[in-house]
């Protein structure tokens, strides 16, 4: 009996908690491609710690990057599919938070 009624205030507060994991999941990714980014500008000296940050960073944000490579050119030495790829991905975290809360309210 208490399970039912428990019903729809679990939906009721699944969306606040969804809504919050997609933002901090898009600002946490927004944070790696900007460090990602840095580090491909900056050359850093040899330490065994400084290239597992950058092999975790290339590893996280490459495959992702790729993707707006193959549409985006390059204006010459310069990469623009990363600001392609972070609008994109605040857009996109936008557009699943919206749909989460049309669905769940």
């Amino acid at each position: 009996m208490g399970g039912v009624a428990a019903g729809p205030f679990l939906l009721a507060d699944a969306e606040p908690l969804v809504t919050r994991f997609v933002s901090v999941f898009v600002g946490v990714y927004l944070l790696l491609i900007f460090a990602y980014v840095l580090l491909s500008w900056v050359r850093l000296p040899y330490s065994p710690t400084a290239e597992r940050i950058k092999s975790f960073l290339y590893e996280t944000c490459d495959p992702y990057l790729r993707l707006f490579r193959r549409f985006v050119p390059a204006l010459g030495p310069l990469d623009i599919s990363p600001i392609v790829a972070m609008l994109s991905l605040v857009l996109l975290g936008r557009v699943v938070n919206a749909a989460v809360g049309r669905l769940l309210s």
